[in-house]
């Protein structure tokens, strides 16, 4: 897959929902990886120690593999918290992504499917708060422009909307673009050609992941 919706870098957002006296208090943040997921329950279980339950759910990709999925009940019936939560999860189209639900029991029973509506909306209602990014497969072209004309060259190439991954001073300046695989590096080519009079073509320099707000 070459295009991936995560929440952006650094997001953690929290809310609160009561339902039948007992509230519910979710957080939702960024999960690269099992690591950061299981961060997110830690400080949660630090947070609120004495609550019931900290409930969870996470997903991430996994280069060359599957996606991760895990969720957890932490003791309400089996399947009335994690699942329901993962699902909400997977169901937004977002990956990446991790989300705990600490319960603190009002002393009313909300039964099976009230618990499953409960953990689901608790999720569901703070997903709108997440910020979103798109991470695209991107291919990398260098491009080495003199140094008298490299400030030129940088900023006309971003005027056009090209992305500068890098840039490596020397003798000459090197310049790191991330382009679309599909014909990005022929338009490349093309406003290069266009900006040195024929002088300037870029060169293949691998491909890389490139996020940016939807």
């Amino acid at each position: 897959m070459d295009r991936l919706l995560v929440p952006a870098k650094g997001t953690f957002v929290s809310g609160e929902l009561e339902i039948k006296r007992s509230r519910f208090i979710t957080w939702i943040s960024r999960a690269d990886d099992e690591e950061a997921a299981r961060e997110l329950i830690t400080m949660a279980r630090a947070e609120y120690p004495d609550a019931r339950h900290h409930c969870s759910a996470y997903l991430h990709e996994v280069a060359g593999a599957n996606r991760v999925e895990r969720s957890s009940d932490d003791g309400e019936p089996s399947g009335t918290a994690g699942r329901p939560m993962l699902d909400v999860l997977a169901g937004s189209g977002l990956t990446d992504i991790s989300a705990v639900v600490v319960r603190y029991f009002g002393g009313v029973k909300l039964g099976t499917g009230g618990l499953v509506r409960a953990y689901s909306d608790a999720v569901s209602h703070l997903l709108p708060q997440v910020p979103v990014h798109v991470r695209q497969r991107r291919d990398l072209r260098s491009v080495e422009a003199p140094a008298a004309d490299a400030g030129r060259i940088e900023s006309e190439l971003r005027s056009r909307g090209f992305t500068i991954t890098d840039t490596v001073w020397g003798t000459a300046v090197t310049y790191v673009v991330a382009v679309d695989p599909d014909g990005g590096a022929e338009l490349l080519d093309g406003t290069l050609q266009s900006l040195t009079h024929g002088s300037l073509l870029s060169a293949d320099a691998g491909s890389t992941w490139v996020e940016s707000p939807v």
